[in-house]
């Protein structure tokens, strides 16, 4: 009995410990199970974490060329290489649609790196194609249009059949070798709206067939900073290119052209090559404005502006200076090059016909470095020259150059007058600046005539002007020059201008220091002896220098005014030399702007409104308005290059 129950109470137990160790082994395997899911569950958060990151470290990358001024190209590069290196996809491209006469194509913007893009490359290679400039089928139908017209993200495993739509002139056997690579499983295509503008598409290869939600998120937000980053590379293009640029023709503007020209005549020197410019002007440019109208001259602007791109070279440098002005710069191109190039200009010009207006023409000049002169500043003055001289001898046709042995007769007058005056003793100069001047003439050579004779002016000039600035009587010649131009002077006429504007106011070396500087008004005893400096100039110090008799009479009148109320002769009108009046106009500007005993200086803009007051009184009305947009050119140049 005892055994009976000893044996029950054993089962008993026996029962209790199996249904414990079954509870367990339950309980143990629900713990097994737990923790199996949660390690999946690490490894699938931990590799999101992973994705995430990578995520992050892309659109971070995004965000700093954003914020660079880095040119598109560049920035669209380093776009689609951080994503196939980051976020492993096999490759990443994209794709911009372009337009021509032919229709609407695709064109490769930027590609990274991959065994099918290296394929597409050798085969263009073999026809002498970049791949940047190939053009890629367009057609509505096909699948990547489809992503751009639908403005969604679309993912198609038949990759190949994207690929093989847009190289539609490629032979079979180079599509069957890409086909057989098999690298890819898929491709999502990205459209690209930069502003809400359609630029083109994002090609993804993925190695996987299927993408996920979080994938397709990822690329979208991708897809917008990419939008917003050629917005802001687009912008920075734009703002450098207004910088340099010409508003109405987009052609380089003198900033640049000025820029571009020291550069080049620093490589031809250390090189040994030559480079030309061709100076043009529009002829008739007034004549068309007051005509037909300001819209049909910018027109006419317009249309040489885009010959000029037509016939440039890559290398070439064409720019509107301003006006009707253009300049072309042609490196490594010698004289007989640039004659024919202005030629085939000058008569593509001629040919082209326009509403209203009909044909057009220019006039053009060619200078060369060395063969004119190795002075940038010389070699624009001398081109300029060439050009001007198209335009006295009948307009529409090209001129070269004179040579620079040629030029330099002006200089050898201006010298051999400064000897004259002053080994002469025929003003009275300290003896000590008289020989320091002197001696610096007698040293000079022939590169440097026109500066040492420009500071030799400026010498004198501070001996009767205490406040006269180094550098104005170079800056007074120049201004004389341009102005001259614009009055339609000839070359020859121009280069007696230059000189009278050294000598002209040689006269004031007799008049007394006391009357020049005096605060007080003057009497008439000296009012009468300041109105004699002219005379005194032209007759008693210049009249017996006989190379440059024909200089006199332009000095003896540079004080004579349009209506006759001017001394020593009181002539008008036509009977003045324009060169008389130019010297006049120049005179009075410079001094409005100076400070003087009697007044403070002006500045510029209420000196031009003073000789704007005087216009048809002392001065022609033609010099002034010419003079008047002269100055406004300078000041917009100044703009610019500021």
């Amino acid at each position: 009995m005892d055994l009976f129950k000893k044996f029950k109470e054993y089962t008993q137990k026996v029962n209790e410990i199996e249904y414990s160790i079954s509870n367990n082994k339950k309980e143990f395997i629900e713990i097994y199970e737990r923790n199996l899911a949660l390690e999946k569950e690490i490894v699938q958060r931990t590799q999101e974490l992973d994705q995430a990151n990578k995520a992050f470290l892309t659109l971070k990358h995004v965000w700093e060329l954003m914020n660079s001024s880095e040119p598109l190209s560049s920035v669209l590069q380093k776009l689609v290489n951080s994503l196939h290196g980051e976020m492993g996809y096999i490759n990443s491209t994209i794709l911009q649609v372009c337009d021509d006469e032919k229709g609407k194509y695709y064109k490769v913007k930027a590609f990274s790196e991959s065994p099918i893009l290296k394929k597409i490359t050798e085969y263009l290679k073999e026809k002498n194609i970049d791949i940047h400039e190939y053009h890629l089928k367009y057609d509505k139908k096909m699948f990547v249009t489809k992503a751009i017209e639908e403005k969604s993200i679309l993912h198609t495993t038949e990759y190949l059949e994207v690929i093989n739509s847009l190289l539609y002139d490629f032979k079979s056997e180079y599509i069957d070798s890409i086909n057989k690579l098999g690298v890819s499983k898929s491709v999502i295509c990205i459209p690209l709206y930069p502003s809400n503008k359609p630029f083109g598409v994002m090609m993804i290869f993925s190695p996987r067939e299927d993408v996920t939600d979080k994938e397709l998120n990822f690329l979208t937000l991708f897809g917008n900073q990419v939008e917003m980053a050629i917005t802001i590379a687009n912008l920075f293009e734009n703002l450098k290119k207004e910088a340099v640029t010409d508003s109405l023709t987009e052609l380089y503007n003198r900033r640049y052209f000025n820029q571009a020209l020291q550069k080049e005549a620093e490589r031809a020197m250390r090189l040994h090559q030559p480079f030309s410019i061709i100076s043009l002007d529009l002829d008739y440019l007034k004549k068309i404005n007051d005509t037909y109208g300001h819209f049909f001259g910018d027109l006419a602007i317009r249309t040489i502006a885009d010959i000029l791109k037509k016939n440039a070279r890559s290398i070439d440098v064409p720019a509107r200076l301003g006006g009707e002005e253009f300049s072309v710069l042609l490196p490594g191109v010698d004289s007989s090059g640039a004659m024919i190039a202005a030629e085939r200009i000058r008569a593509a010009i001629e040919a082209q016909e326009l509403d209203t207006i009909g044909h057009i023409t220019a006039s053009l000049g060619v200078g060369t470095f060395p063969e004119h002169s190795i002075k940038l500043d010389e070699l624009l003055d001398m081109t300029d020259q060439a050009m001007y001289k198209s335009k006295i001898n009948g307009r529409n046709r090209v001129t070269l150059a004179k040579t620079a042995e040629d030029e330099a007769e002006w200089h050898e007058v201006a010298f051999g007058a400064f000897m004259d005056i002053l080994t002469k003793q025929k003003v009275p100069i300290p003896d000590k600046i008289a020989k320091e001047v002197t001696s610096k003439l007698k040293a000079i050579n022939t590169a440097e005539t026109k500066d040492t004779i420009f500071s030799v002016a400026d010498t004198l000039a501070q001996t009767y002007n205490s406040h006269y600035k180094r550098g104005l009587t170079k800056e007074k010649v120049s201004l004389a020059i341009e102005l001259g131009r614009k009055m339609e002077m000839t070359k020859e006429d121009i280069d007696k201008l230059k000189i009278a504007m050294l000598l002209y106011d040689i006269g004031k070396l007799m008049i007394p220091e006391e009357i020049l500087n005096k605060k007080e008004p003057l009497t008439e005893e000296e009012k009468k002896q300041i109105k004699e400096h002219p005379l005194i100039a032209a007759r008693k110090i210049l009249k017996p220098i006989s190379t440059i008799a024909d200089i006199v009479p332009i000095i003896e009148a540079h004080h004579e005014n349009w209506d006759g109320t001017g001394y020593p002769q009181q002539l008008s009108g036509e009977s003045i030399p324009i060169s008389s009046q130019i010297i006049l106009l120049i005179d009075a500007y410079f001094a409005l702007i100076q400070n003087r005993p009697y007044r403070v200086a002006r500045t510029k803009d209420e000196a031009l409104e003073i000789i704007k007051l005087e216009s048809g009184k002392k001065w022609n009305e033609k010099l002034v308005d010419e003079f008047i947009g002269l100055m406004n050119e300078h000041k917009q140049s100044k703009q610019q290059q500021s």
